[in-house]
C-alpha cells in the first residue's frame, strides 16, 4: 500500500471528497491542515507549486486536485454497472436532490459530476433556505451529500466529455473514456465560474488565482489578496477575506450588484480597499502571482497592485459545452425547459442553474431537481 499525504483546508469540499474516497476503500492517509499551519502551507507549495487545495501525495507522485480517475487505480480495477434507468449529469442542488426522489422510484441511478456541491460550494453564509438560520455551502451540501449516500445513488466523480443518443437509449462518455447507457437524463451540471479575460490567466491558476474562496482562503494567512466582482458573492468573498489577509483588494468593474446588507457589513473593515470602476487588464509575476494591473474605464489610468492572491468572483456561465448538439439553448447558452423540465429531446429532462429558469437560487435548483425527477419517472413509466 502506497504512503499517501493529503493537504487540505477545513472547509474544502474537494478535500473532503478525496478523504472520503480514500475512506471509503479503507486506504490509510496522513492529514495535513494547511489552513492551520503556514509551515505545512508552504511545503505543499514547494512540493506541488500549487496556491490550492487538495494536493495528495501518494509515495513520490504529486496529484492535484481530487483527481478521482488517479486515485481509483490506486485502489480497484473492479467493473462498474454500465446501465441505468437514469443518468444525472451533475451534483448540486438540483442533482442531488434529482437522486434521492429517482432512487425512492425505485429507479436504477447514476449521478455523474465533476464535484458534490456546485455553485453552493461557493457560498461562505447562506441565510435564505428554509430550516437554517445560516448554514455555509459546504455544510448544506454534506447534508445534501449524506442523504444521497443513504440511498445507495451510485455516483462518479468525473467529467462528462459526450452525450449522444444510441437508438431509443442515450450514451454518456466521460473523461476516461467510460461509457454508460441510460433510458433518461436529468442535465442538472450547473454552470462553472467566468473567467477574467486577461492573458496567460489560465497559467495562474492555483499559483495564486483562486477560483474557490472556501477552499484556498485559508493559504493566504496575512497575505495581500484581490478580489474580483461586485455582487454579492464577492462581497461575501472579501468580507471573510479581510479576517484572514493582512489586506483585501475588491475590484469592481462597473456598479455594484451585491444588497445593502453586504455593503454596511463591508464598511465596517478596516483593510478593504475597493476599486469602483477598475477592471483587470494583467496579470504578472513567474511562477506565482505577484502583482495585478488596474484600469480605470473612464480615464484610462492604469494601476498596478502587488499582491499574492486573487479571487474571482465575476458570475458563471453555463456548463453546455456537451449538450450543444443534443438539446436546444437560447441565447444564453442555458437548456431551454417547459415548466415542467422537459427539454427539445423526448427522454432527457433539465433542472437547476444550466437552464432557461429565471430564478438561481438552492432552494428553487433543489425544487426543480425534484419536479425532474418525478417526470423522468412519469416517462419510464410509459415508455
Amino acid at each position: 500500500m502506497p504512503e499517501i499525504t493529503v493537504y487540505s483546508t477545513k472547509n474544502c469540499p474537494y478535500c473532503r471528497m478525496a478523504k472520503s474516497f480514500l475512506d471509503r476503500h479503507n486506504i490509510p492517509y496522513k492529514n495535513i491542515d494547511v489552513g492551520l499551519s503556514q509551515d505545512a502551507a508552504e511545503e505543499m507549495v514547494t512540493l506541488s507549486g500549487q496556491y490550492g487545495v487538495p494536493v495528495i501525495r501518494v509515495d513520490d507522485e504529486i496529484i492535484i486536485g481530487f483527481d478521482q480517475t488517479r486515485l481509483q487505480n490506486l485502489v480497484t480495477k473492479e467493473q462498474k454497472e454500465t446501465a441505468y434507468d437514469v443518468v444525472i449529469i451533475g451534483a448540486g442542488p438540483a442533482g442531488l436532490t434529482a437522486a434521492v426522489y429517482c432512487a425512492r422510484k425505485k429507479l436504477k441511478t447514476l449521478i455523474i459530476s465533476e464535484n458534490i456541491g456546485g455553485q453552493a460550494l461557493a457560498s461562505w453564509a447562506i441565510e435564505n433556505y428554509m430550516g437554517f438560520r445560516m448554514v455555509t455551502g459546504e455544510d448544506l451540501m454534506h447534508r445534501f451529500e449524506e442523504q444521497v449516500r443513504e440511498e445507495g445513488i451510485d455516483l462518479q466523480l468525473i467529467p462528462v466529455t459526450e452525450i449522444r443518443a444510441v437508438g431509443e437509449h442515450y450514451m454518456v462518455q466521460t473523461a476516461n473514456n467510460q461509457e454508460y447507457t441510460t433510458r433518461s437524463l436529468i442535465l442538472a451540471q450547473g454552470k462553472r465560474p467566468r473567467n477574467i479575460g486577461v492573458s496567460h490567466e489560465e497559467e495562474y491558476i492555483g499559483r495564486g488565482l483562486s477560483i474557490c474562496a472556501t477552499c484556498d482562503g485559508p493559504l493566504f494567512q496575512n497575505k495581500v489578496v484581490a478580489v474580483v466582482g461586485g455582487g454579492n458573492s464577492a462581497f461575501q468573498t472579501a468580507i471573510e477575506m479581510s479576517g484572514i489577509a493582512s489586506l483585501v483588494y475588491l475590484i469592481i468593474r462597473s456598479k455594484i450588484r451585491a444588497d445593502e446588507i453586504y455593503e454596511d457589513l463591508l464598511a465596517k473593515k478596516k483593510n478593504i480597499i475597493m476599486y469602483l470602476n477598475y477592471e483587470v487588464v494583467a496579470l504578472g509575476g513567474s511562477p506565482m502571482l505577484q502583482e495585478a494591473t488596474l484600469r480605470e474605464r473612464d480615464t484610462k489610468k492604469t494601476v498596478v497592485l502587488p499582491l499574492e492572491g486573487m479571487f474571482a468572483e465575476i458570475g458563471w456561465v453555463p456548463n453546455t459545452s456537451f449538450v450543444r448538439d443534443l438539446v436546444d439553448l437560447n441565447e444564453d447558452e442555458e437548456i431551454i425547459i417547459d415548466i415542467n423540465c422537459h427539454t427539445s429531446k423526448p427522454g432527457i429532462f433539465a433542472a437547476g442553474d444550466v437552464t432557461s429558469i429565471r430564478g438561481k437560487q438552492i432552494i428553487i435548483a433543489a425544487g426543480e431537481g425534484a419536479k425532474a425527477a418525478l417526470e423522468v419517472y412519469s416517462y419510464l413509466m410509459t415508455h
